[in-house]
């Protein structure tokens, strides 16, 4: 009798925690869904000057920016493991000098196919010197910077400010571009532009919060059969 009854308790806590777990899942899809609206708002919001956007960082990704200046080729960064359409590759992530300015503006100038997904295949990537692009804006990642290695001293495992400051001899902003315009052109020795992340997909929250209400299901059954038993 005390078996079945400890057995009873546990099987109702454990369909309570799981109903639960199956809420706070709804809750993060809500999230997701408030997200993707603001990022959509942003989207269609006025191109601006890069160089001109102030206020809070994350409130700033997705907005749509352009920047002028002379490209630093010689400091240029190479982020690794990028995919495009399944091909493992990296991105440039070209620092731009903005004239007046002492902080340069990291410019994602797109994709190019590498076999280990860490060192571009030969070639000459660069574009011109004085450049214009326009796309979107993201952010620069927290955390510790990671120290170049000796081999690849422009490679960048991950694109956080700290790793991106330690490897240029100036200062680097917070935001970046990540260049659509001028569009791809399809020339072999350009990197492929980086399209905007869709912003309709919601993830697998809901999946999650239907699986967690079943295994509450589940548990309330078994109680339920329990004491029926009893």
């Amino acid at each position: 009798m005390k078996h079945r009854a400890l057995f009873v308790a546990i099987a109702v806590l454990l369909g309570l925690l799981c109903v639960r777990l199956g809420f706070w899942q709804l809750d993060r899809r809500d999230l997701r869904r408030e997200r993707n609206a603001s990022v959509a708002a942003r989207a269609e919001l006025p191109v601006v000057e890069l160089t001109t956007l102030r206020g809070d960082t994350a409130e700033l990704r997705f907005r749509r920016a352009r920047i002028e200046g002379v490209a630093d080729y010689e400091h240029e960064l190479v982020l690794g493991s990028r995919t495009r359409n399944g091909s493992p590759g990296v991105n440039f992530l070209t620092p731009v000098r903005v004239p007046g300015r002492d902080t340069a503006y990291l410019v994602n100038r797109g994709w190019v196919y590498s076999p280990d997904a860490s060192t571009p295949r030969p070639g000459n990537w660069r574009e011109q010197d004085t450049v214009a692009f326009e796309g979107y804006v993201d952010i620069l990642g927290s955390g510790p910077a990671v120290p170049p290695a000796a081999d690849r001293p422009r490679a960048l495992p991950r694109a956080t400010a700290a790793s991106a400051r330690a490897r240029v001899p100036y200062p680097i902003a917070e935001v970046y571009l990540v260049a659509q315009l001028p569009a791809d052109s399809g020339r072999a020795d350009v990197p492929a532009r980086l399209t905007l992340p869709p912003v309709t997909d919601e993830g697998p929250h809901l999946g999650y919060a239907i699986q967690w209400f079943l295994f509450g299901t589940i548990a309330f059954a078994g109680a339920g059969i329990a004491l029926k038993k009893g």
